[in-house]
């Protein structure tokens, strides 16, 4: 029995590599077949309807809130110039120094990854943050990558990537916290060396040119410094500068006061609201932003409605039992035994494949725990390790292709680029989980 199982998951790896099925679609399939062969019954306990569909559909339902206000929050930075305007204050700074100005959009990406992931946040960062950087001759594979490894640096800080490995996981969010801040020094740490090395590898590029505010107005008439940044922060849309605390203000109440992850992001969507907003428009853009929030966030539900349907399907007692042999047969027990093997797997999480924690990696973190193979603080290290990597260089990846094409170059480019800097990030987080949990 546990043979066919994994030949079902090979298969639903199959059809979500060949983009056969979606991967919300297939991951609810293959449940709902792993539950058959696993001997489940219909209804009752333990069973396909009542447990793997019914219970499983909402076991993420925290998870899912989480990603709404933090989609909600990220629409708010977008239509309000926080986002911009944090993006355009790095690049003023920076001047024409290419380091310097890809340091301080790989800073921007990393707090605005820690609102919101994926496309949005590689979007908010990278409209402006892309072009110019490759206007100061930053190569345009390192302009894409810089936008992507500020984003992973960030994700140790996602609220809402708390909520999903508390849940799915069943830890508490203080232990996901503590071990995504001994993560974070490793995904700080590779992306500030991949700009330092990876904007001197091929020099200077002056591939795009930006025109100046002044050239892009028509207005040449000659202004004060105080009247030019008056009609700049009009025709740009500048946010004011204590709007520009928005993102910060979820991490400082989770963080420093350590108040739930869900009031947290409502301060900050709060916080960017009041900040930004005349009360008169407050009603339609509260409501224009929210709305706008659900068609973000609505592929990342529907991917963790799947996810908790495959929890249940792998958690049921006739899987465990079919899986636990086969599992503690190949699970390394050494902590250097499984330092080595798990990082030479990593790749497995690319291209949607078998270790992806956002598909089939986290129905194996699942049987991984409920057979007793690992902790679950444990796979908590493995899937979150993991997860640096599939964030910033999988070529299927929404915010990896965005960034890649917005720049001109292919997602496999930056997949090149970008992996051996995320490997070592994936190296560090399995060398403290070894180290702490096994």
């Amino acid at each position: 029995m546990g043979i066919v199982i994994l030949l079902l998951m090979l298969a639903g790896v199959g059809l979500m590599l060949t983009r056969k099925l979606p991967t919300a679609f297939a991951l609810v399939l293959l449940a709902v077949a792993i539950a058959l062969v696993a001997g489940a019954p219909l209804t009752g306990e333990n069973s396909v309807l009542d447990t793997v569909l019914q219970q499983g559909a909402p076991m993420l339902a925290a998870t899912m809130l989480a990603v709404l206000i933090g989609s909600w929050l990220g629409k708010l930075m977008e239509e309000t110039g926080i986002a911009g305007t944090l993006v355009r204050k790095i690049v003023e700074f920076g001047g024409d120094r290419p380091t310097v100005v890809a340091l301080g959009v790989l800073a921007v990406s990393a707090l605005i990854g820690t609102v919101t992931g994926s496309a949005p946040a590689a979007m908010m960062a990278g409209i402006i943050g892309i072009p110019a950087m490759i206007a100061v001759g930053v190569p345009k594979t390192t302009a894409a990558g810089t936008i992507l490894m500020g984003i992973a640096a960030g994700l140790p800080f996602e609220l809402p990537v708390w909520q999903f490995f508390s849940t799915a996981l069943e830890l508490p969010i203080d232990t996901v916290k503590s071990f995504m801040m001994r993560l974070f020094p490793f995904a700080a740490f590779f992306a500030v060396l991949f700009v330092l090395v990876e904007t001197r590898r091929k020099g200077v590029e002056h591939a795009w040119s930006l025109a100046s505010a002044a050239e892009r107005s028509g207005d040449d008439s000659p202004k004060s410094p105080g009247e030019r940044r008056r009609s700049r922060a009009l025709r740009m849309g500048d946010a004011p500068w204590y709007a520009l605390l928005a993102p910060a203000v979820p991490l400082v109440l989770a963080l420093g006061f350590e108040l739930p992850i869900i009031p947290s992001m409502l301060a900050g969507v709060l916080w960017a609201l009041v900040t930004t907003t005349r009360p008169g428009m407050l009603n339609k853009r509260l409501l224009r932003t929210l709305y706008g929030g659900f068609e973000v966030a609505a592929p990342p539900i529907a991917l963790f409605v799947a996810i908790g349907v495959l929890l249940a399907a792998v958690k049921l007692p006739g899987a465990v039992e079919a899986l636990d042999p086969l599992v503690k047969a190949v699970a390394p027990g050494n902590p250097v035994v499984f330092v080595i093997v798990f990082t030479l797997l990593v790749p497995l999480c690319l291209y949607r494949g078998p270790l992806n924690v956002y598909g089939l990696g986290a129905g194996i973190a699942g049987v991984l725990i409920a057979a007793g193979i690992y902790p679950a603080v444990a796979v908590l290290g493995l899937t979150a390790s993991y997860n640096q990597v599939f964030g910033v260089s999988d070529p299927t990846s929404t915010q990896t292709v965005w960034a890649a094409q917005y720049s001109g170059v292919s997602p496999q480019q930056v997949m090149l680029r970008t992996l051996p800097y995320v490997w070592c990030v994936a190296l560090g987080g399995l060398i403290v989980t070894a180290a702490t949990q096994l």
